[in-house]
């Protein structure tokens, strides 16, 4: 990993950009050539959708210029329907083509589980288990029982990182003590509309700064102008 800060958005693909990021003549196929200008990384959430395969991220990894990273979001049949039950061959070839098809520009692989999943000792030791300890995990929990001592001292003895918010109705503490530092800006109070303030922004900028962690902080309020706006804001702060 290069950078210690990386930079991006969880969507470029914007038609609410055009005039704001996008000049307004260039065409929708160079929109991503044209954020890869400005952004150093790119959060890949199409993979949560549909099970990727080898080629796409080889068709990803031949878009970007050298010294870029990808995080890439683990398909919802691993952690919203099996809940990472039963699905052994699933995160293995799931692995497989992250590692196969984007090579020295893969970053973290994220695993978001859905805000019905509530802490157990049994579901947190699933996750463990299941987990390829030799890729840069993250978990992204949406149920607030998960923010205790017994998660984080569990995920940070396996490699583990543990996703650090900003989403309605959780905590939005920074945390630092992982093997990297992840973080997702959703907008809140309007999620995934909401922008950041620049205050909000220097006191993030401030926490992953007085860290010598790797971080990456990704803004996912795209759901208008707000998400493109805020991390260019941040990548002034730089």
């Amino acid at each position: 990993m290069k950078k210690k800060i990386q930079i991006g958005c969880s969507s470029y693909n914007n038609r609410y950009w055009k005039g704001i990021f996008y000049p307004e003549d260039l065409p929708t196929s160079k929109w991503f050539d044209y954020y890869c200008q400005y952004f150093n990384t790119y959060e890949m959430n199409g993979t949560f959708y549909k099970f990727p395969t080898v080629r796409i991220f080889e068709n990803w990894y031949k878009k970007v210029p050298e010294n870029f990273l990808f995080s890439v979001k683990a398909p919802k049949d691993i952690t919203h329907f099996k809940k990472f039950i039963d699905c052994e061959t699933l995160l293995a070839d799931f692995y497989n083509f992250c590692e196969t098809g984007l090579k020295e520009k893969l970053g973290p692989i994220l695993f978001q589980l859905p805000p019905s999943y509530n802490f157990t000792p049994e579901r947190l030791q699933n996750i463990i288990h299941a987990l390829d300890k030799k890729f840069h995990n993250v978990v992204e929990f949406r149920h607030y029982s998960w923010w205790n001592q017994e998660v984080w001292d569990a995920l940070l003895q396996n490699n583990i990182t543990f996703c650090s918010v900003s989403y309605p109705g959780l905590p939005e503490d920074i945390l630092t003590q992982f093997p990297i530092i992840y973080i997702r800006l959703h907008g809140n109070k309007k999620l995934f509309y909401s922008g950041y303030s620049i205050e909000d922004l220097e006191k993030i900028k401030k926490i992953i700064s007085d860290s010598s962690t790797q971080s990456f902080i990704y803004f996912n309020n795209t759901a208008g102008t707000e998400g493109i706006l805020n991390a260019l804001d941040f990548k002034e702060l730089e």
